[in-house]
């Protein structure tokens, strides 16, 4: 009778504590899903079931059989939905993490990139009361007070952010980024979760060392949810490559600006991967694609400041309404890699190797930049081609479709030692890897990769950057001026060969042969 008491005593206990937890939530408005165990209790179960059918779907299958590779197939899809899934629920630093993974096209299987790439545009919406609430701590006044009119659907949504557009008192329209209110409170939480979750991972599937995403994750999220320091690095490379006219950076409004709230002008344009928007508003697309070449080159090689979330959303395209002339609107700066100088040099030299097919060049700074014996699979990642490629010369040998699926499936066979790859490597180099393949993925849809114009900009930029970085070695005026003379001869040399090839490809040639096949022939 002791023993029934007790167990009804437990029972109403558990039932009491239970509904009181539950009326505490409720009045206070907390949603279960901003709470951590909840979050860490989805997290822990999609990871456990995905390394249960890891574990479980090879059982019995020889390895390398035809079998054997459509079910690796289908366990990559199947795990790929469930972890997509799963970013979707928890939403940000989740769907943050998720976007970077599905941004790594020549690093994972196919099944992982294509299905992770939507959760672009997955990203969650705050309310306008969540909105409100956030500019009224931050900015201290009511949106009535602030603006004339602010548009309540947002212009766009991310996984940390959403953007309003507004117009000021005088009349000025504006971009108007808010920060979802729970990311601040909640990312650090979320990083030690994946932390913890990707060491059982190692430990049951030691080949899987993925650790260098949570690292990357711990050191920029920080800096990517302080929107003062996204402001001053759109003022920086606005400044920095001010030389380029073609460039639009919106100018940041700092009087409406907080750690949270970043209100900028407001441009409009097509997405950098919208080939019929550039049609309809008669935008050249290898244009576009050699002046985003350009820019890049020069943030990578000559100023090793580089914008590093260069996906179609933050990359707008449009024509000048005063000017009519073809702009590049670089977007969302809180993601930026500052290079030291000594990695700078050696990836500089390391591409001037790979453009022409030198390949003591291409180990020699492979391993400096500590890619060891795997300097081979180091080059095929970095470039995206194929080993014959590589050997050949990059720049010498048109991308094939064939050589495209070579490389995803070497992905997939090769994920072990990519994953080693990427823990050995530089910190540095993780996210101009990821910069590389979202870049790649725009010249995919462009129909421009492996352009030689491309090639050209990158050996021009390349040549200037070790030029200056030998000139600063230097207090010799003589050996100072034999650099520069150097310089000028490799910098004319490059522009005498892209003559020729425009030469080559233009309409005057085909005129010159002509001419030719009409001379007579004599012995």
């Amino acid at each position: 009778m002791a023993s029934r008491l007790l167990k009804i005593s437990a029972g109403v206990f558990g039932a009491g504590v239970f509904s009181s937890s539950g009326y505490y939530l409720y009045h206070q408005k907390i949603e279960l899903n901003d709470l951590s165990i909840v979050r860490f209790g989805r997290a822990a179960a999609t990871t456990a079931v995905i390394s249960y059918d890891y574990l479980t779907a090879f059982r019995n299958l020889p390895y390398g059989t035809e079998n054997y590779w459509e079910i690796r197939s289908q366990v990559h899809k199947r795990s790929a939905e469930k972890l997509r899934d799963v970013c979707c629920a928890n939403r940000g630093t989740f769907i943050k993490v998720g976007q970077h993974l599905g941004a790594l096209d020549y690093l994972l299987p196919e099944e992982y990139t294509s299905t992770l790439k939507i959760l672009h545009s997955r990203a969650p919406q705050s309310s306008m009361e969540e909105i409100q609430q956030v500019i009224r701590e931050d900015l201290g006044k009511e949106l009535e007070q602030l603006f004339i009119s602010f548009e309540e659907k947002p212009h766009g949504a991310a996984s940390l952010a959403q953007v309003h557009k507004a117009v000021l008192p005088d009349g000025r329209t504006v971009a108007v980024k808010v920060q979802h209110p729970k990311v601040q409170a909640q990312s650090s939480k979320d990083i030690v979760v994946m932390e913890f979750l990707l060491q059982v991972v190692h430990w049951l599937f030691p080949d899987f060392a993925f650790m260098w995403l949570v690292e990357e994750a711990k050191r920029n999220m920080p800096l990517e949810l302080d929107f003062l320091n996204e402001g001053r690095n759109a003022e920086k490379v606005a400044s920095m490559l001010k030389q380029f006219d073609f460039l639009k950076v919106p100018k940041i409004h700092w009087d409406l600006s907080t750690k949270r709230v970043l209100t900028m002008d407001f441009v409009e344009g097509g997405q950098v991967n919208d080939r019929e928007y550039m049609r309809r508003h008669s935008i050249d697309v290898n244009e576009i694609s050699r002046n985003l070449g350009k820019m890049y080159s020069e943030m990578i090689f000559v100023n090793g400041f580089v914008h590093c979330d260069p996906h179609p959303g933050n990359v707008l395209v449009r024509k000048c309404p005063k000017s009519n002339k073809t702009e590049i609107v670089l977007l969302d700066h809180g993601l930026y890699q500052m290079l030291n100088q000594d990695f700078r040099m050696d990836y500089c030299r390391l591409w001037q190797s790979l453009i022409k097919g030198d390949m003591k060049g291409i180990e020699r700074y492979s391993r400096r930049l500590g890619a060891g014996d795997l300097y081979p699979l180091f080059a095929c990642v970095l470039t995206a081609r194929s080993w014959t490629s590589v050997s050949t010369g990059i720049s010498q040998t048109p991308v094939t479709h064939s050589e495209d699926v070579e490389i995803r499936t070497n992905a997939t066979l090769y994920l072990p030692q990519i994953s080693e790859l990427l823990n050995r490597v530089p910190r540095q180099m993780l996210l101009l890897l990821k910069t590389n393949d979202l870049l790649r993925g725009i010249e995919t849809v462009l129909q421009t990769r492996a352009s030689s114009s491309s090639f050209l900009n990158m050996s021009r930029c390349c040549a200037r950057a070790i030029a200056r970085y030998k000139r600063s070695k230097t207090n010799s005026r003589t050996r100072q001026l034999q650099i520069s003379l150097s310089e000028t001869v490799t910098l004319w040399q490059i522009s005498l060969y892209e003559l020729m090839l425009w030469i080559r490809s233009s309409v005057l040639a085909s005129w010159i042969y002509s001419l030719l096949s009409y001379l007579p022939y004599t012995h």
